[in-house]
């Protein structure tokens, strides 16, 4: 078994995965935002 040393494991797949969910995440809050405001506005 390989010894396992902190701090050494390339996560840049990790990271650009995260930082693409929080992108996804944050994009769709602000236009079911908007949606919300929209049909708070024009709806009868």
């Amino acid at each position: 078994m390989a010894d396992h040393k902190h701090g050494e494991m390339d996560i840049t797949e990790q990271t650009a995965t995260y930082n693409g969910f929080i992108k996804f995440t944050t994009r769709t809050a602000y236009v079911l935002v908007g949606l919300a405001v929209f049909l708070a506005i024009f709806a009868s």
